[in-house]
């Protein structure tokens, strides 16, 4: 699935990735590929994604102060308030 993560100020990240969790405002959840419709706001958490770097896995992880995600299509696009790098 594609994930798109974007703050006001830039876009943070943007590819393939094989799931993704994130810290929903009443607990975290994951999701994988061909995920029903949902659109959520984010808490203060991180998101930690997997995605695959020559043939292996890497987990990912993001800091963000909050936000919404919506997943449609296998695209999931993240809008976060603020990304603590």
């Amino acid at each position: 699935m594609f994930i798109e993560i974007v703050t006001p100020d830039k876009k943070v990240f943007e590819g393939e990735v094989i799931s993704a969790t994130f810290p929903g405002t009443d607990g975290s959840f994951q999701i994988l590929n061909n995920h029903a419709a949902l659109v959520s706001t984010l808490g203060k958490g991180h998101i930690a994604f997997v995605k695959t770097v020559s043939n292996k896995t890497e987990e990912v992880q993001i800091e963000v102060d909050g936000g919404v995600v919506e997943i449609l299509n296998n695209k999931v696009t993240v809008l976060a308030e603020k990304i603590t790098e």
